[in-house]
């Protein structure tokens, strides 16, 4: 009897001493709460540190063709592809161009019926080339007139984005 006392000791000092483990409901409530906020595209990404548009204007003025950087922003979608929702164009504040956002490898989309909603991009800016090949090509996926694609006739400079995440606003 002593022995099935000390057992029984023993045995509750060793639950009592076990890990509590996390409360499975509490972490659902968080993602429920994250997506509620945002619907989530490619990598897994945060909207915290997210630049403001006005400050990734000011990363883009820095840069010269070549160079990149690996930076957060927030802004709002100008533009969506509508062939394949394989690129987006977002709004910069002042600036003639606004940069197109590419996905990395392709590996993920973005929905059609976006334009005009805040996104957060996390991935590499840069400034390229684009051929006037791409260029209309860009254009007939955007749904430019025959005339604006015609009138395309020289290479230009332009600010880019490779998006490993995206999270778009709902």
């Amino acid at each position: 009897m002593r022995t099935s006392v000390l057992l029984l000791v023993l045995f509750l000092a060793f639950i009592s001493c076990k890990e509590k483990a996390p409360d499975k409901n509490s972490e659902l409530t968080l993602l429920q709460t994250d997506q509620q906020e945002y619907e989530s595209f490619g990598e897994k990404i945060s909207a915290n540190n997210s630049l403001s548009a006005q400050a990734m204007k000011l990363q883009y003025e820095k840069l010269e063709l070549g160079d990149t950087i690996s930076v957060k922003f927030t802004a709002k979608v100008n533009s969506v592809c509508k062939m394949k929702r394989c690129w987006m164009k977002l709004e910069l504040p002042e600036t003639e161009e606004d940069p197109m956002v590419k996905f990395r490898e392709y590996g993920f989309f973005v929905p059609k019926d976006i334009e005009g909603k805040e996104v957060v991009v996390e991935g590499i800016a840069f400034i390229e080339e684009i051929s006037v090949e791409d260029q209309e090509h860009f254009a007939k996926d955007a749904g430019k007139a025959v005339e604006e694609i015609e009138a395309i006739v020289e290479p230009k400079r332009s600010l880019g984005f490779l998006a490993h995440g995206v999270l778009v606003k709902k």
